[in-house]
């Protein structure tokens, strides 16, 4: 017990010595603009555009620890303020990093529950006015948000883990996460967090696993979340699928499903998407269509769309 509170005492000085130090914000912009439709809504065709600066800056302390500073100015992300993801990560080789988050982290499962396919509902859909509610993850509270990878223990073995502080109608939750890619083309997942919320029909644990295996010009990876309700509410699993294929450094082609499972639904929710990538120098062009089907676990109800996208980094 001594020797822990001694090494919380040495954090907790280090942590509170930042403060003395200044340095220097580096800025890197990224903006987009995007075309797409819908055959559900009237509208015709839709236009969109996005924007936004990312402050980053970092240094070594005098005791060997490295801080960095993390901010974005997104218009899209808090259009009050346009003040978005915002953290400051403490690391080292022998303490591991750790990533104090007022916004935009998530936490060592959420981290992992992309699905294999990309989110395609949450990338295609979710302007589309047909009824669809996503499945309920795990909880990291905005401005009380830690996460920390631990200090290399075994090559090629990546271990997170998160705590989330309390926050509306949401109790303090934790999550872990592990990566492992020690098998040349092969990376596999696993990630295990907590939904905190306080009405127990929608509480319980959300659990991650993934794998992706690259070969050649050819890439294919599979995911898994389920999410398991404490009490009476209703289990969820969301699955997924990609097929990736590189026909040259700048030209890809990928194919993905998703299929959102509900407890006690005779209807699945599917997804799926055809996209092509073409990037040249700090601009990406995209092209995709998008189908949805069985949304609202109602059979017929159906979905399209397609999407046209340019993205530049500068």
């Amino acid at each position: 017990m001594i020797i822990k509170k001694i090494g919380l005492t040495a954090l907790a000085a280090s942590l509170v010595s930042v403060s003395a130090y200044a340095g220097e914000m580096s800025v890197k912009g990224a903006a987009s603009i995007g075309m797409y439709n819908n055959e559900n809504t009237s509208v015709g065709k839709s236009i969109t555009m996005g924007n936004q600066l990312t402050f980053t800056g970092s240094g070594e302390l005098d005791n060997g620890l490295n801080v960095a500073l993390s901010f974005v100015l997104d218009h899209a992300g808090n259009v009050a303020s346009g003040f978005d993801s915002h953290s400051i990560t403490v690391s080292s080789d022998a303490l591991g990093s750790i990533v104090v988050a007022g916004d935009g982290t998530g936490n060592a499962q959420s981290a992992l529950d992309t699905t294999a396919a990309g989110d395609i509902y949450d990338n295609a859909f979710t302007n589309s006015g047909v009824t669809y509610v996503p499945m309920k993850g795990s909880d990291a509270a905005d401005s009380k948000s830690i996460n920390y990878t631990f200090p290399t223990m075994m090559d090629d073995l990546a271990l997170t883990a998160s705590y989330s502080g309390t926050a509306a109608s949401t109790n303090s939750t934790t999550a872990f996460g592990a990566t492992y890619t020690g098998v040349e083309g092969l990376s596999v997942s696993y990630g295990v967090g907590e939904n905190g919320s306080t009405t127990t029909t929608t509480s319980g644990d959300v659990t991650t696993m993934k794998a992706s295996y690259a070969i050649g010009s050819f890439t294919a990876a599979a995911s898994q979340t389920e999410s398991d309700k404490d009490t009476t509410g209703t289990d969820e699993e969301m699955s997924s699928f990609k097929l990736s294929y590189t026909v040259t450094d700048d030209l890809s082609i990928t194919y993905g499903e998703e299929t959102h499972d509900t407890a006690g639904s005779a209807v699945d929710e599917e997804f799926d998407a055809i996209s092509i990538s073409y990037t040249t120098g700090g601009m990406t062009v995209t092209a995709g269509e998008y189908n949805a089907a069985g949304l609202g676990n109602t059979a017929g109800n159906t979905d399209a769309r397609w999407k046209l996208g340019v993205a530049f980094a500068f």
